[in-house]
């Protein structure tokens, strides 16, 4: 493919036919409509299925069900479709069905500004779904990270059989880029384990060594159960205290204890800098001006850019803030991610500047805050 000019909703697209997404539905919302634009194009010549919903909470449905028959699914949205899909989302975390959510986050709350960014779901993200248990959260800078950070998606929802989420937004993904996307370092393809032939199946046991169970698609000659009730490794509904204990501690433990495995991000290191910035989506791009003029200005500082953001990539960010006298994080929100860095550094003098009016926040305005203490 040679050097194109595209969006991030199109790298998006891109990524997750690279990654073998055989399967899409969603419902039309601005900004995320033109994903579906796109794998409407990209799909059906390969063999792969296409479907408007006639909503959002139908759509993941459809998602859901090819995803159990095995197929490597993706929906795409925005905030107001994210929380129509509050209760399948808890079913594909309970039930462990792999698949890839790209929220093109749009200035909330409710209806909000359909043309207007912001990042204002990041802990809905986290928390939207019935029960607290995690889900995975990646965060694109640009249309590179959109097509690469797509293919990662995949293969995390294949390998941790869990949702993931894209957390994109409006600026990312309606912005236009040059890009080679033959030139980008993409990760092998990886697909859900199958349960090996001739022993009896367990639907949801795992193995020594093993937090996530085998698969088996819905309709193979072994008997496959799926449900959305609190279940056992066999699939049938338990209120045995101890089986739903285990069961909650694994479905905890398979992402919490792997983010090491799936921790993106990039740093650039200033050594004599004293501050740590800390941005993720568009802001880290604003952040990433402000820290080169503030390099140019004889006064450096150093800039952490997250594009893991849950499970949180703790000891990344222990490991890098451990120096620094000072942290500055910069959000398109009121304060949501740096909820999280004021836990993991108490002690650290962490200073932070949010902004969600629609605007993008600029350079200049995280240079204010970085020269001011």
């Amino acid at each position: 493919m040679a050097l194109s000019f595209m969006e991030g909703n199109e790298a998006i697209a891109l990524g997750a036919m690279a990654a073998g997404c055989q399967f899409f539905a969603g419902y039309p919302i601005t900004p995320a409509t033109t994903i579906f634009n796109n794998m409407l194009s990209l799909l059906p010549p390969t063999g792969g299925i296409c479907l408007q919903g006639e909503d959002e909470i139908a759509s993941i449905g459809f998602c859901l069900g090819a995803s159990m028959a095995g197929m490597k699914v993706m929906t795409a949205t925005s905030g107001p479709g994210v929380s129509l899909y509050s209760e399948q989302l808890s079913f594909a975390v309970g039930s462990e069905i792999p698949i890839v959510i790209v929220n093109v986050q749009r200035l909330g709350p409710s209806t909000g500004s359909a043309t207007r960014g912001a990042d204002g779901d990041i802990q809905f993200m986290h928390w939207g779904n019935s029960g607290g248990l995690p889900v995975i959260v990646l965060a694109p800078t640009d249309i590179r990270d959109c097509y690469t950070l797509t293919v990662h998606a995949f293969n995390l929802a294949e390998e941790y059989r869990c949702p993931v989420f894209i957390a994109a937004n409006k600026e990312i993904s309606m912005t236009r880029e040059s890009v080679d996307p033959d030139a980008l370092a993409i990760p092998e393809r990886r697909t859900r384990r199958h349960a090996p032939a001739g022993k009896p199946f367990l639907p949801f046991g795992v193995s020594d060594g093993q937090l996530t169970p085998d698969f088996l698609p819905i309709g193979d000659e072994r008997l496959v159960r799926q449900t959305s009730s609190t279940h056992g490794a066999s699939g049938y509904i338990t209120t045995d205290p101890d089986e739903i204990a285990r069961s909650q501690a694994r479905l905890e433990q398979k992402l919490v204890s792997a983010t090491g495995n799936f921790t993106f991000f990039d740093e650039y290191a200033e050594p004599e800098a004293d501050t740590l910035v800390i941005a993720y989506g568009v802001t880290a791009r604003a952040a990433k001006v402000a820290a080169e003029a503030c390099k140019r200005e004889g006064k450096p500082v150093s800039l952490l850019v997250l594009k893991t953001l849950w499970p949180v990539p703790e000891a990344l960010i222990r490991q890098k803030a451990e120096r620094f006298r000072r942290i500055v994080v910069a959000e398109m929100n009121l304060g949501q991610y740096v909820r999280e860095i004021e836990r993991l550094l108490p002690g650290k003098n962490i200073q932070f500047y949010g902004q969600m009016d629609g605007n993008l926040i600029p350079p200049s305005r995280i240079r204010e805050v970085i020269s001011h203490e």
